[in-house]
């Protein structure tokens, strides 16, 4: 079957298809977190010392001894092997956006030739992959290769089910054999621990007694298509790149505003509750779900957790949904823009900061004393997004998501913070030397007697900031879809734990020379806006006006290519605040940049080698095919006598000699090696690359609009969107 009628094919296959058939959803009390090890099932498993030490260690933090992790791991162990599991996996992070595991079987043979099993304390705790085949910034190499992955206790283990069997997957970190950080994970934990350090200090400063180990939460609002696989499969962009390289806007697309929040289809329903039932037996709060903006897109959004939890839950999450849609008939696409033209996809990250002593110190409280510490906690984050904005940029930063950013869709490439306008008044008068009263948003009252009025939010929301307060926490909606939230919420703790120091030492000399509490808090808050207020925005953050103004007077800075915003990384006060906070030593840090840098490039060769492949396979043969068809028709009616000016075929002929230059164009641009830095060869990427791809696609669909639709060889947006 030729790929043309191949795609005709699939349009009424798919037109036909019914949902699949799944197991009855079962009560949620009956089916949550029954396959995690978590403290309750370790509470029924374990000794009273056993599981008071582990509770500890998840909660606080504290070491575990050998032993107890030898009692542990014999319970999780047999609660495994009650769950059908015979391997287990260490779990891990490595500097990819995906997970990594390397199973082992519990089985040893004993010396009678006969099967046992076994799951030592040692082998809980330890695991040891091969550290340089995975991106590590020259920090491992091949002669010098030895990794090793350690369990993460504060990270609940839990079974993996699939077809071809359970297994016990332990959330593990991965590092050098030297020690160094290969992976998401170390990183995290490092910075909410200088977080806690830098919190405790300003909470006993304002005479806090009993304060417990605080702790970051995050929940990640997490953006996707599906597109039905009869369609993926047919398009080799997707399947490599994750995205339509190629791509004539349909006629209709989301400018009716028809899709967002509007019925989910049955299939698309029928998966979600499938995946969902698989996120809640692995104790994953997964809440909301709804149509996205654009045709063929959705969105699923989790409870908050602590972060390292809900980092660990973000990857599964993503693993799990890829896997389900499969099994759906459905490619899911991660990817941030899958679509030219439409709304792409983002990962809104939601954090803040708390414990179970003094609670979310991101949400004003009822009391003056509470209203204090939250101004000191949110007037650290301001502090942080000013200094380090362009940290905040590169550790989102993505070909992926460059595709993205910046667009009429998404949050800028200028990070500024949104506070709303209550809140923003009173940073305003702190400024000018003033506390001002609470404002509250007042009563909602329609006049109708049927809907019953309700306390509005002091503060609107806007979607056109990348770094908006929204009530009780700080929503980072920059973050791609595709990305892990491990290295938004690493940037966001440090640059608040770098803050916290700052506003700790200010804060002790102004409690003694004012005496009085709230007068040495404006005192601080007063100089920590009068330099860092500048990124504080409540307009249009898509408007010129800003783009402009945002730099010329405000001084921050436009970042809006990932070749442009990873050298950040090597900024020295970027190197020094990782290293002042113990989160990354400045090799560690280095290794990064060069691995997310690698990556860039990498992205960007594989769409272009894509773009020449698919042009000179399947759009010039499709071209050449409807010339044929356009000139022998042509000619024909000559022959009869009938003149016809075949301006269609001029078109083809003219958009398709322009394809294939543009092709060459690319195709010599690709063999360009001689690039004096790293920086450099990104540089040239975003400038050169990418426009020569830019070029041969818009010919290319030029094509798609003129060549017969039974000819064309791509499945097509109006497909690939609309039909479920």
């Amino acid at each position: 079957m030729s790929a043309n009628a191949s795609r005709l094919h699939a349009i009424q296959q798919i037109s036909q298809r019914q949902p699949i058939a799944v197991e009855k959803t079962d009560f949620l009390g009956n089916i949550w977190a029954q396959d995690v090890f978590n403290l309750k099932t370790m509470e029924w498993a374990l000794s009273k010392t056993a599981f008071k030490a582990i509770k500890k260690t998840a909660q606080t933090g504290e070491p575990l001894d050998a032993a107890t992790a030898d009692v542990v791991a014999a319970a999780m162990k047999e609660w495994a092997i009650g769950k059908g599991a015979k391997f287990f996996s260490h779990i891990f992070y490595p500097m990819t956006n995906i997970t990594a595991e390397k199973h082992d079987g519990f089985i040893i043979t004993n010396s009678d030739g006969g099967a046992i099993t076994d799951f030592s304390g040692s082998l809980l705790i330890k695991g040891e992959p091969d550290g340089s085949s995975f991106p590590n910034g020259s920090l491992r190499m091949t002669n010098a290769a030895r990794g090793y992955t350690a369990w993460d206790p504060t990270s609940p283990a839990y079974i993996m089910h699939t077809d071809n069997g359970a297994t016990l997957m332990i959330p593990s970190v991965f590092m050098s054999w030297t020690g160094e950080a290969l992976d998401k994970k170390i990183p995290l934990l490092r910075s909410n621990a200088a977080m806690d350090k830098a919190a405790q200090k300003v909470l006993r400063l304002m005479g806090e007694t009993d304060v417990s180990t605080l702790n970051s939460s995050c929940g990640a609002e997490q953006e996707y298509f599906l597109v039905d696989t009869n369609f993926a499969n047919s398009r080799p962009d997707l399947l490599l790149a994750g995205r339509t390289l190629f791509g004539a806007p349909p006629a209709k697309g989301q400018e009716f505003d028809d899709h967002y929040f509007g019925a989910i289809p049955a299939r698309v329903q029928v998966f979600m509750q499938d995946y969902e039932d698989q996120l809640y037996k692995l104790g994953i709060p997964a809440k909301t779900h709804h149509n996205e903006v654009a045709p063929g897109q959705f969105e699923i959004a989790p409870y908050f957790e602590a972060a390292n939890v809900a980092a660990d839950h973000q990857q599964l999450m993503m693993t799990l949904m890829k896997s389900t849609a499969k099994k759906h008939g459905f490619m899911c696409l991660l990817h941030e823009k899958p679509f030219a033209g439409i709304n792409g996809s983002g990962k809104h990250v939601n954090w803040s900061v708390g414990n179970s002593t003094q609670g979310n110190l991101l949400d004003p409280g009822s009391t003056p004393h509470e209203n204090l510490l939250f101004l000191l906690f949110c007037g650290a984050v301001i502090r942080g997004v000013h200094l380090y904005g362009p940290l905040l940029r590169a550790v989102i930063a993505s070909a992926s998501n460059d595709h993205r950013l910046g667009a009429n869709e998404a949050p800028p490439a200028i990070l500024s913070v949104y506070l709303g306008d209550q809140l923003e008044k009173v940073f305003t008068d702190i400024k000018e030397g003033n506390i001002t009263q609470t404002i509250v948003g007042g009563e909602m009252d329609l006049g109708l007697s049927q809907i019953l009025n309700f306390e509005r939010d002091p503060g609107d929301r806007n979607r056109t900031s990348p770094f908006a307060f929204t009530g009780n926490r700080f929503e980072f909606r920059a973050v791609g879809s595709s990305q892990s939230v491990s290295g938004p919420l690493v940037a966001m703790n440090t640059m608040l734990a770098d803050s916290l120091d700052w506003i700790s030492s200010k804060l002790e000399p102004a409690l003694e020379a004012h005496g009085n509490q709230a007068e040495a808090v404006v005192a601080v808050l007063k100089e920590l806006m009068t330099e860092h207020g500048n990124v504080v925005f409540g307009g249009d953050g898509y408007s010129a006006d800003w783009h402009e103004k945002a730099v010329t007077e405000r001084g921050l800075k436009n970042i809006p290519t990932t070749a442009d915003a990873l050298p950040a990384l090597r900024e020295d006060s970027v190197v020094q605040l990782f290293e002042r906070t113990g989160v990354l030593n400045p090799v560690e840090l280095e290794s990064r940049f060069e691995v997310y840098a690698e990556q860039y490039v990498l992205s960007i060769e594989v769409e272009a080698k894509l773009v020449i492949d698919i042009a000179k396979t399947s759009i010039y043969p499709a071209a050449l095919d409807y010339l044929s068809i356009l000139t022998s028709t042509g000619a024909g009616l000559a022959e009869m006598g009938v003149k016809l000016e075949n301006s269609t075929a001029k078109t083809v002929a003219n958009n398709t000699n322009s394809m294939m230059k543009a092709v060459e164009s690319l195709s010599s641009a690709l063999t360009k090696h001689d690039f004096g830095s790293t920086e450099e060869h990104m540089q040239f990427c975003a400038n050169d690359i990418r426009p020569l791809m830019d070029e041969v696609r818009s010919y290319a669909d030029a094509l798609e609009a003129d060549v017969a639709d039974e000819l064309w060889p791509l499945p097509k947006y109006q497909e690939m969107l609309f039909i479920k």
